[in-house]
């Protein structure tokens, strides 16, 4: 819902998510911003199907989800007005699901952000944004992936409460410019009350994220 609420998408402009797994982003923002043409693209067969499912049961006949490896994406370069993506960022380090579809789908392997910003960029036109949530942790290495071909960065924190570091963070860039970088105004998650009224507009209410990067 966050990284969907961060897209600046008008209808009629195509936006691939990288990673679809069920689709949940597309369908949040195929809500947000009707008329938009959606790509999901997923590795895993039945999580596709999944994903197709969740468009058709929904009545989005302009979203479709694509089979296919993130690294090796199936379209022409500069076909898509956005994309986005919450790319796998568990470390290899660490113990694997059991669930090997869930291995799949949050493990990251070295060299794997490096190489998903490469092939997003390369279908995004020019002047078209990139979007991705992630670890704080992740931060340098999305900076310097984006580096290669974008500007104009814009980081927005996402704090789980007041005082607290901020352990997932927004990344946008937008391609072949040279706008400097922008650090936005940051979402509080939580408070004593449970979810802050801010988050509760964005994750139930249909808001977007002000001060958001424009096209």
């Amino acid at each position: 819902m966050l990284l969907a609420a961060s897209i600046t998408a008008r209808s009629g402009e195509m936006v691939l998510d990288a990673g679809t797994g069920a689709g949940a982003a597309l369908l949040c923002l195929a809500a947000r911003r009707p008329g938009i043409i959606g790509v999901g693209v997923e590795i895993d067969r039945q999580t596709a199907e999944i994903a197709r499912q969740n468009f058709k049961d929904n009545g989005l006949a302009n979203i479709f989800c694509v089979q296919a490896d993130i690294a090796a994406l199936p379209f022409r370069a500069g076909l898509f007005d956005h994309v986005m993506a919450n790319p796998p960022w568990f470390s290899p380090l660490s113990s694997p699901s059991p669930d090997p579809q869930r291995a799949l789908a949050h493990r990251a392997t070295p060299g794997l952000l490096a190489a998903w910003v490469a092939a997003m960029i390369r279908v995004l036109r020019p002047r078209g944004s990139i979007t991705l949530i992630l670890p704080a942790a992740s931060l340098s290495l999305a900076c310097a992936a984006l580096h290669t071909q974008c500007g104009g960065i814009t980081l927005r924190p996402l704090w789980p409460r007041a005082g607290l570091p901020s352990k997932m963070l927004l990344v946008s860039a937008r391609k072949a410019v040279k706008s400097p970088d922008v650090i936005l105004p940051g979402l509080v998650l939580h408070d004593e009350w449970g979810i802050t009224p801010a988050a509760q507009a964005i994750l139930s209410d249909g808001a977007g994220f002000t001060n958001a990067s424009s096209r």
